[in-house]
């Protein structure tokens, strides 16, 4: 009878996908930044209605606190409609 993954071996594999995923919200937020740098609105923007599905996809896994996905959205948002102001 095989028993499948036993504690520290599922540890480990959790890990890394968990540390697979926050690498993934932490790329979506450089590009956004990244695009904000340019100076263009619809790029940035477009960046931002990206990120946002994966940040809020995080947060429904347990990945990140949902305030912390908060914090990103409202910071990168504020930014691209400043680009929209000036």
């Amino acid at each position: 009878i095989s028993l499948g993954l036993v504690g520290s071996e599922m540890c480990i594999e959790t890990g890394a996908r968990n540390s697979s995923l926050r690498s993934l919200v932490r790329t979506k937020i450089k590009y956004v930044i990244a695009a904000i740098g340019t100076g263009d609105f619809d790029a940035s923007s477009a960046a931002y209605a990206e990120a946002v599905p994966v940040i809020d996809k995080m947060v429904s896994k347990g990945i990140i606190e949902k305030n912390k996905a908060a914090r990103h959205k409202s910071r990168l948002n504020a930014k691209v409609k400043a680009l929209a102001a000036a």
